[in-house]
């Protein structure tokens, strides 16, 4: 999964970013995996992309969040 940008992640709806966050925490998840069963990943940085990518999701979420409230 690429690194998604502040721009692409503003014109997404609600329940897309909802759904992107749950591709991502999946993703880390098996990347997680695989490091801990002793394979290398393909992209050293690949797990701290992903986390930034979540914050950076979860973050969009919650100002939606809140603009509705």
């Amino acid at each position: 999964m690429a690194k998604m940008n502040k721009k692409r992640i503003k014109e997404m709806n609600l329940d897309e970013k909802e759904k992107k966050l749950v591709e991502y925490k999946t993703e880390l998840a098996y990347q997680r995996a695989l490091l801990a069963a002793g394979n290398t990943s393909e992209s050293p940085g690949k797990i701290r992309s992903i986390k930034k990518t979540i914050a950076r999701l979860n973050t969009f979420i919650n100002i939606d969040n809140k603009k509705q409230a």
